[in-house]
């Protein structure tokens, strides 16, 4: 049976290139036809994409803003003030693996096949109760702002 479909095929194939070509023909459309389009349009937007072009010059300056060993020799001595080490490798080492964690649970709740649609909701009705909690009025701005800024404060441990 496959021995009599694989002759077929290659029958098939080789007569494919003695026949000859089909002949177009007129198909009804009851949908209007468009107008061509002209060149028109088309200049336009290259003189608009070469007037908002940026030139850029390059200079030749030896000093370059990120120097290597300067940065190596900075990490190096904030390594070396370090107290805890191990403290420090073991928070990095959590967060690691928390980041790990979190990419396996997002993607098996993103296998399921509902859920990921239902999050996108909930995520879009924050983000709309957000905007309209914290950014929409200028006094909630500047409530947002104070509340950033005590965070930070917070964090650095400059709390008073």
């Amino acid at each position: 049976m496959a021995a009599a479909a694989s002759t077929s095929m290659a029958a098939t194939a080789v007569l494919m290139h003695r026949l000859p070509a089909a002949k177009t023909t007129a198909v009804f459309c009851p949908l209007p036809q468009r107008p061509p389009l002209s060149a028109a349009p088309f200049k336009l937007l290259k003189e608009s994409r070469r007037s908002s072009k940026i030139l850029v010059k390059a200079s030749s300056s030896d000093e370059s803003p990120i120097d290597a060993n300067e940065l190596f020799t900075d990490l190096k001595e904030k390594w070396d003030a370090v107290e805890n080490k191990s403290t420090v490798l073991l928070y990095g080492g959590g967060a690691v693996v928390s980041v790990w964690l979190a990419s396996i649970v997002v993607g098996a709740i993103n296998s399921v096949p509902v859920l990921p649609k239902i999050m996108e909701l909930v995520g879009l009705g924050y983000t709309g109760w957000f905007v309209y909690r914290y950014l929409l009025f200028k006094s909630s701005r500047k409530e947002l702002a104070t509340d950033i800024e005590a965070l930070k404060k917070k964090i650095a441990g400059t709390v008073e």
